[in-house]
């Protein structure tokens, strides 16, 4: 079977089981399967431009905070879905102009702008709020059922995978990873890297804006330190970057795993949760930088290898000191 389409069909597996889980289990259970489709959309998304490229954004909140004002503006005079796509639309359109001001830098001085961009924008809503309405936050009137907002987020989710599948076998895929490999390089062969990087940073922002209008429902009144906190885009690093932000699999498996985490540990021990992200990162790092999509059968084959010979060293050893 080619990988293409063995991709598919777990995909497609893995979405009918997740469609039918809100008919069978808990409303515990169902809550913390939309906060594992939403973390497995932004963070498959986001690899899919940041992994290619090895451009580090820290602007998902920004366009989750401008999706969710969206929604919570739109949903009283549109249709939900037509909602959730305006939503999407207006966050490309801000990543189109973020973009255009910085993507010709790399490394830590973007990693800084698309944050300080990102809080920029979180005041600038404040400030409008406070001056023009009078108030800061909004009231959500308008709200789906639970069964709507799930299949919602669930079809987000298994786009932004199937978007990853297309556009990593593309030609734009293909300059995506030129660009993160050499840029210098790929602009030489005919690439045209700032419309491409411009093309993917909107692309990620489409996805986070449209998660950030579909999961605004989920609180009935919202702010700008809620759907901006800049938690949501720490976090989609994090799972990104361990479970492989360059792989397929790798952001869906650490969205799962982080997403237990969070409601297992966050709410009885914060700093225990806090303390376990920064370890999580750390062992990545030192040994396992491709994530833990890098594990294979042949990565435990040879820890079992090694520990067996370890201890057939240990007894070796053993029986020459008795020997003796």
């Amino acid at each position: 079977m080619k990988p293409t389409h063995r991709d598919l069909l777990v995909l497609f597996a893995l979405a009918g089981w997740a469609a039918a889980l809100p008919h069978y289990a808990s409303e515990f259970v169902v809550s913390m399967a939309l906060t594992c489709l939403m973390y497995a959309t932004l963070s498959s998304s986001w690899g899919l431009f940041c992994g290619s490229t090895r451009y580090l954004s820290l602007a998902t909140s920004a366009f989750f905070g401008i999706g969710a004002y969206t929604s919570a503006l739109a949903l009283e005079q549109l249709p939900w879905l037509v909602a959730i796509g305006l939503g999407a639309t207006l966050a490309a359109a801000v990543a189109v102009v973020m973009g255009a001001a910085v993507l010709h830098l790399r490394g830590t001085y973007f990693a800084v702008l698309t944050f300080g961009m990102t809080e920029l924008i979180r005041h600038a809503i404040t400030y409008w709020e406070k001056q023009v309405t009078g108030t800061v936050g909004r009231v959500l009137m308008v709200v789906p059922d639970r069964d709507t907002i799930y299949l919602t987020v669930l079809g987000l989710a298994v786009l932004a995978v199937l978007t990853s599948i297309a556009v990593r076998r593309s030609r734009f895929g293909l300059a995506m990873a030129g660009i993160g490999a050499d840029e210098q390089r790929a602009q030489t062969l005919g690439v045209n890297t700032r419309l491409v990087k411009i093309a993917g940073f909107a692309l990620i922002a489409a996805f986070a804006g449209a998660v950030g209008a579909a999961m605004s429902v989920r609180w009935t009144y919202i702010d700008p330190h809620t759907v901006f906190n800049p938690f949501i885009g720490f976090q989609t690093v994090l799972i990104a970057l361990i479970g492989g932000a360059a792989t397929l699999w790798g952001p869906l498996i650490a969205a799962v795993v982080f997403s237990v985490l969070a409601e297992t540990l966050r709410l009885q021990a914060p700093q225990i949760y806090m303390m376990s992200l920064g370890l999580l990162l750390i062992l990545c790092v030192l040994y396992l930088p491709g994530g833990l999509a890098s594990l294979r059968a042949q990565t435990f084959r040879q820890w079992g290898d090694d520990l067996r010979s370890g201890w057939r060293e240990l007894f070796t050893r053993k029986k020459a000191e008795d020997a003796a």
